[in-house]
């Protein structure tokens, strides 16, 4: 078997066992994915997505463009692909518009959701802007008028946040809000001052499973939404990254339902929204020195994948020789060593790759495959 279609049998395998960490018929929303064509490469393919949904039993999802090539002016142009998109998969994709400060913002928002965006996506990151921006309290305001959603980016490349979105959340009473990437930019302060806020969500869409343990201890299971952030967030690692992340820090069926789907079903239908509890799991984690060492050389690997480029410092290969080590937890190690054998083995194709697209998706497969790995070594205990 050829290191392709070893890893593709080892995704499909990983498929099959996040069944098995899911409860009984669970529904799954994705509160955050793309389509388009980012100005970075990446891709949101309209009939590869449906795939993945109907694969993965996810039977809705918040959709909205990237920072397309003919972003300007204003979106115009990839927010009516955005809305044909919608239209075109008979409800399963909800619109967001996505907008730019700089360019008639609320002219484009009310454009829009009067043809059927049913939220507002905001990158302060990629259009370079504040949280402390004056031009977000019209945004803020057309958004409680309407009563939809807004979905801001809050994770890396960003100064602190909190105080600003804080500010803006208290101005406009009635605020349905989407922190993406866990709030990762600013988490203490944003679970400090959004934590018990009624329609004040974190989304689950970072890739580090450290990350989501820091966050789920911080924020109630009512206050968080499932996301992928695809085409950047891969399946089944996204999911298998947010259950057993979550499973970890203790929540239970009725806890799982209410992230993989109740939440965001709620904010979407504008039925009643759940009444923010407590946050679950601790503010230390435990690890077995050989998971933690695994996982550490695998942090390092990541760049390197993220970048494309060869594992010349050999990272790889010196988290499967420490899964080599018999410490008591053969049965997990043999199965990140699994992953890992075939990460290495599918690595090693890529520079007799001529073709581009071909090589960046066996990165990307490549990059899948460590993360399942990272995500077992760090909760499996």
């Amino acid at each position: 078997m050829d290191a392709r279609a070893r890893a593709l049998e080892l995704v499909d395998q990983w498929h099959r066992e996040l069944r098995e960490l899911l409860p009984a018929g669970a529904d799954i929303f994705d509160a955050h994915l793309h389509l388009g064509h980012d100005i970075d490469g990446m891709v949101g393919d309209y009939d590869q997505l449906l795939e993945l949904m109907d694969a993965y039993a996810i039977s809705r999802a918040f959709m909205f463009c990237l920072d397309e090539p003919d972003r300007h002016p204003s979106f115009t142009a990839a927010n009516d692909r955005t809305l044909a998109f919608a239209a075109r998969s008979n409800g399963r994709l909800i619109p967001f518009v996505r907008l730019d400060l700089n360019e008639s913002p609320i002219e484009e928002a009310r454009r829009c959701l009067d043809a059927g965006a049913q939220g507002i996506k905001l990158h302060p990151r990629a259009q370079k802007f504040t949280a402390t921006d004056e031009r977000l309290g019209p945004v803020f305001e057309l958004a409680a008028e309407r009563r939809v959603p807004i979905l801001i980016h809050a994770g890396r490349g960003l100064p602190p946040i909190a105080d600003g979105l804080r500010s803006l959340v208290e101005r406009n009473p009635g605020t349905k809000l989407i922190l993406a990437h866990a709030g990762i930019a600013d988490m203490q302060a944003l679970a400090a001052c959004m934590r018990g806020r009624q329609g004040v969500f974190f989304d689950t869409s970072t890739w580090s499973p450290v990350d989501l343990l820091d966050f789920y201890r911080q924020i109630p299971p009512e206050q968080v939404v499932y996301a992928s952030d695809y085409p950047y967030g891969q399946q089944p690692s996204s999911l298998l990254l947010a259950v057993k992340t979550a499973l970890h820090a203790g929540y239970d069926d009725d806890q799982l339902r209410l992230m993989l789907a109740g939440n965001a079903n709620a904010l979407a239908d504008g039925t009643e929204l759940a009444e923010p509890t407590e946050p679950m799991g601790t503010d230390t984690i435990a690890m077995p020195l050989q998971f933690a060492r695994i996982s550490q050389y695998l942090s390092m690997a990541t760049p390197l994948l993220w970048s494309r480029q060869p594992d010349q410092v050999g990272v790889l290969g010196l988290a499967i020789n420490t899964c080599a080590e018999r410490n008591g937890h053969g049965d997990e190690v043999d199965k990140i060593r699994e992953l890992l054998e075939a990460a290495r083995d599918l690595w090693a194709t890529v520079p007799e790759i001529e073709e581009e697209v071909e090589a960046r998706q066996t990165m990307r497969l490549t990059h899948r495959l460590v993360h399942m790995a990272q995500i077992e070594a760090i909760t499996c205990n």
